[in-house]
């Protein structure tokens, strides 16, 4: 346990903006004292005329070797290799780079003349906060080396990727947090997400559902006066909902439109994950099959690592498979509850706060609070049922509607309350955790305005609220 601690602590250390869109920001040369630094690598060291070449292989959310050294005063050229499933790049914070490597592509990287301590990165967001860090090491030399004895450091540079300055998330400028307001109200004309579910088909015998999802990166807003550029499938966050009955087929081709490699995972079918959620580089597609054999509200998600980041940056959904004989309601709705850890304005998730544990806000259907502002109507007496899925990536949910009690409740694949039961009580909450699902059912006494939350309530605070606009 210590030990796992002490790896997750050192993986914290940096930060997982895309470094493309961020000044460098290299630790300081030796010899200064305000932090500055030339940008170069060579520390004013002479030039010895020689050349050190190494091979650096990208494998594994790794740079293979870690750490290289370099005589001070040669140059050192880095032949640098992607044996790994995924794209990578490896930044020194000199400056030095190579270009988006796709895997078995390979580079060769000149770092100049050397003549102090350099680190490196994979600037591809959320690698270098997993551990894909890089190290180059002056021996010898004045102002080169670290000092004998002197302890290695256990991650990043503190700098490196703005980790500690709210720049998070490939933009610089404006963090997105500090616009976060979460009683702000949206512009006049504010329409909300549909959450309104059609219902499965009515055809008889098993169908398939052939679907094309394509990975756009798309900015959207995402509370009011608050945008994240963010990695979907199909444009929405969630994205589309897939609905059917036990004993269909989904045949789901994913289309990579994307900068960098995505995959998907649906937790509605049950099979060897090897090759169907493999990662695919951009402009590649792949088809993904499989047959519903157990109803529920199932998750699907980009799998493709730091998964925690890829989902937190809008990659979710919902497949519904109904359960046998589901009778029908007057209203059904879909709300999937997901976490928003926010970067810069404009830019996508911060991998830190993701990792951290700390989001910015908590929301239905990928909006904060967008219900309390465009409720969904309902009427009294009509027969409601409520979907609802945890997507994450870390917080659970506590579905709750204010005014009501539920008389069916229905929890990952198995009914916990029906009102046919007998001596059946009611419900109050259904309880999710991440990345599970469900729904309940219940009528609306009465005409009012009845809000909907996540009972966590530091989550409903923060936009994981709601209503239902009941009228006679």
């Amino acid at each position: 346990a210590a030990g796992l601690a002490a790896v997750v602590l050192a993986v914290a250390v940096g930060g997982a903006a895309d470094v493309r869109s961020l000044p460098v920001l290299p630790r300081a040369a030796s010899g200064t004292t305000d932090g500055t630094t030339d940008g170069t690598a060579d520390a004013g060291v002479r030039a010895t005329g020689e050349t050190t070449t190494v091979e650096v292989v990208m494998r594994g959310m790794r740079f293979h070797p870690a750490s290289v050294e370099v005589p001070a005063g040669n140059r050192l050229v880095i032949e640098v290799r992607n044996e790994g499933d995924d794209g990578h790049d490896l930044v020194l914070e000199s400056g030095a780079r190579t270009g988006r490597l796709a895997p078995g592509e390979r580079e060769t990287l000149d770092a100049g003349v050397v003549g102090r301590d350099l680190e490196g990165w994979c600037s591809v967001v959320g690698h270098r906060r997993m551990g894909m860090v890089f190290g180059v090491r002056a021996t010898g030399g004045s102002g080169g080396g670290r000092a004998a004895g002197e302890e290695e450091p256990e991650g990043p540079a503190e700098h490196g990727e703005h980790g500690e300055h709210g720049e998070q998330g490939g933009a610089g400028g404006e963090s997105a947090a500090s616009a976060f307001d979460p009683m702000a109200e949206p512009a006049p004309g504010f329409t909300a997400r549909d959450a309104a579910l059609p219902p499965a088909s009515g055809d008889s015998g098993p169908r398939v559902h052939r679907r094309t999802l394509t990975v756009r990166e798309t900015v959207r807003e995402v509370a009011p006066g608050v945008r994240q550029t963010l990695w979907t499938f199909g444009g929405t966050a969630p994205g589309p909902v897939l609905r059917g009955r036990v004993g269909d087929t989904f045949e789901i081709t994913l289309v990579n439109d994307g900068s960098i490699g995505h995959s998907i995972d649906f937790h509605a079918g049950a099979l060897a994950p090897d090759k169907p959620m493999r990662t695919i580089a951009p402009g590649e597609s792949l088809t993904y099959r499989f047959t519903a054999e157990r109803s529920g509200v199932w998750m699907y998600h980009c799998s493709t690592m730091p998964m925690s980041l890829h989902i937190a940056n809008g990659m979710y959904g919902a497949v519904i498979v109904d359960p046998p004989q589901l009778p029908e309601v007057d209203r059904e709705f879909l709300l999937v509850q997901s976490d928003l850890y926010l970067g810069g304005q404009g830019g996508t998730a911060d991998a830190g706060k993701v990792a951290a544990l700390r989001p910015d806000a908590v929301v239905f259907n990928g909006y904060a609070n967008q219900y309390a502002y465009d409720p969904p109507a309902v009427r009294t007496g009509e027969r409601v049922r409520i979907w609802a899925l945890a997507a994450g990536p870390n917080r659970p949910s506590a579905f709750h509607v204010v005014g009501g009690q539920f008389d069916t409740v229905y929890q990952e694949g198995a009914y916990r309350l029906r009102p046919d039961d007998p001596g059946s009580g009611g419900a109050q909450v259904l309880d999710l955790a991440p990345a599970s699902g469900g729904f309940v059912e219940l009528t609306f006494p009465e005409a009012g305005t009845y809000p909907f939350v996540s009972h966590i309530m530091s989550d409903a605070e923060r936009g994981a609220k709601g209503a239902f606009r009941v009228t006679d």
